[in-house]
């Protein structure tokens, strides 16, 4: 009969473990609804650099470009152009080529 007492007593302190590992886990998420975080790639030389991506749409004629966001695969630019606000789509790799005007 003891023995079976302690076998129970360790099953639930295993039960207990796993349970306070989990809150602690799900917990530890960043996520806010509603708010979007812009993140850059600051790996030199396999990206595109968000100052390149940046020039090179005020050189295409956007006024006051700004990033608006940054993805493993491009970087989008807003800013405003002859009719009005505008977007510029640039691959996040070397040398920003143009995707989407």
């Amino acid at each position: 009969m003891t023995n079976l007492f302690a076998k129970a007593g360790i099953a639930a302190l295993i039960a207990l473990g796993g349970i306070s590992a989990t809150a602690v886990t799900a917990s530890a998420n960043d996520f806010h609804p509603g708010i979007q975080q812009v993140r850059y790639d600051h790996h030199r030389g396999r990206a595109c650099s968000p100052v390149l991506a940046v020039r090179k749409a005020r050189d295409m004629g956007l006024h006051r470009a700004r990033i608006n966001n940054v993805t493993p695969r491009r970087v989008v630019v807003e800013g405003f152009g002859r009719r009005g606000h505008d977007r510029v789509v640039f691959a996040n790799v070397p040398g920003c080529p143009l995707i989407r005007r």
